[in-house]
């Protein structure tokens, strides 16, 4: 990642307060972009943003529920307000709790889809304008949207349906709007991690979760090896889209 390359552009992140979002925000500023930094604990956006700024870096906090449309536009528009402009988005807000399907409450179902997915859609549905305008007027010439999916919408494992049908979906519609928008010069692209270090196993206890305890003991990622992922995505120049990457443990199987 060269520093400076985004400079002059406005990034939002989602679930920037922790994880992959966090870690997200710090490099993506690092390159050059304005943040705007969203997730529903103002307290812990303010702590990142803190630390953004005493770097040097220009941050927004934008303490939001996406899974409300009105709240992700909302979050879009400030930001627009605020910065002018909005030339990457990156969806890592996520959710994850496993179990058997005969004993999951229903509740946990709707949060996954609603976090997961509909939340991902809302910010995207009311970002792309403002992206595609960006793709215009922007000397790089592009603007990016990238979502964190997962392994787990690659396959599928038993006590996994739910989340496992919600990253599949965001695998799918990453695709589909990366064939939308390709010839208007906004790059989707698509991350699937394996297990990493971050609070999304921290949820729920997911001791009955197959999936959880087929990972064994192996080397986890860390949140700042996929925002390394993503960082490198997004300052490739406008010729160059990297439309999906997997990036598992080397222990995982």
């Amino acid at each position: 990642m060269t520093t400076g390359t985004l400079e002059g552009t406005v990034a939002l992140v989602t679930g920037a307060s922790s994880g992959i979002g966090r870690a997200t925000a710090q490099h993506l500023a690092a390159a050059g972009a304005t943040i705007a930094l969203v997730a529903r604990r103002a307290d812990r956006l303010e702590e990142v943003a803190a630390k953004l700024r005493a770097d040097g870096h220009e941050a927004l906090v934008l303490a939001s529920d996406l899974t409300d449309a009105a709240g992700a536009h909302d979050a879009v528009e400030r930001t627009i307000r605020e910065f002018g402009r909005l030339d990457t988005l990156v969806n890592a807000a996520g959710l994850m709790l496993n179990g058997p399907s005969d004993r999951s409450p229903l509740r946990e179902w709707d949060q996954m889809v609603d976090i997961n997915l509909r939340g991902l859609m809302y910010v995207t549905k009311a970002a792309l304008p403002h992206l595609l305008a960006a793709a215009k007027d922007s000397p790089r010439s592009v603007a990016d949207v990238v979502n964190i999916s997962s392994v787990a919408g690659r396959v599928a494992a038993p006590t996994v349906a739910i989340y496992n049908a919600t990253k599949f979906a965001v695998t799918g519609a990453t695709e589909a709007w990366r064939q939308e928008y390709t010839t208007r010069n906004v790059r989707f692209s698509v991350i699937e991690p394996g297990r990493t270090q971050t609070e999304l196993f921290d949820q729920k206890s997911n001791s009955d979760s197959d999936f959880t305890s087929a990972f064994g003991e192996v080397e986890q990622l860390h949140a700042e090896d996929i925002a390394e992922a993503i960082a490198y995505i997004v300052t490739n120049p406008r010729r160059v889209a990297v439309n999906e990457i997997v990036i598992r443990p080397t222990d995982q199987p």
